[in-house]
């Protein structure tokens, strides 16, 4: 189901990027929100994840400290920062955990770390050729 508000920078949703032309992503995958577009209450900044480890790894990509989605903590999870997307609010979902005892799916509302969100920033800078133009500081990793 698709949401009706933005979430907030930091959350993690699925995004559905279904229609995309390959080489961009094509499939549902989830997300990272970068950012909320200040105008149009329907759009957000999006930073996808996967679980395929980059070959070679880039500047612009993260392993993250651990992977926030539940049941998954074993895998080790990306942020493809060279792949950032402005996409609707009607692709993306919270992540839900199967249904209660009245039927009706659960969701969780997920974010990562502030120090993790601020490596992907980097990255996403670095992938954007921005790095000399921010104010924004090497993680520590």
């Amino acid at each position: 189901m698709a949401l009706r508000f933005q979430p907030k920078p930091r959350s993690v949703v699925f995004c559905n990027f279904a229609g995309f032309i390959e080489p961009e992503i094509i499939k549902r995958r989830p997300v990272v929100v970068l950012a909320v577009h200040k105008r149009n209450s329907r759009l957000v900044t999006v930073v996808p994840l996967s679980t395929t480890a980059p070959d070679p790894v880039e500047a612009h990509h993260y392993r993250l400290k651990q992977n926030p989605l539940p049941g998954a903590a074993d895998k080790v999870v990306w942020a493809k920062c060279d792949m950032v997307a402005v996409v609707s609010i009607e692709r993306l979902d919270l992540v839900h955990t199967g249904r209660g005892p009245d039927g009706k799916r659960r969701y969780l509302s997920l974010q990562i770390g502030p120090e993790q969100f601020d490596a992907i920033r980097h990255g996403v800078a670095s992938a954007l050729g921005l790095l000399s133009l921010a104010a924004l500081k090497p993680p520590t990793a």
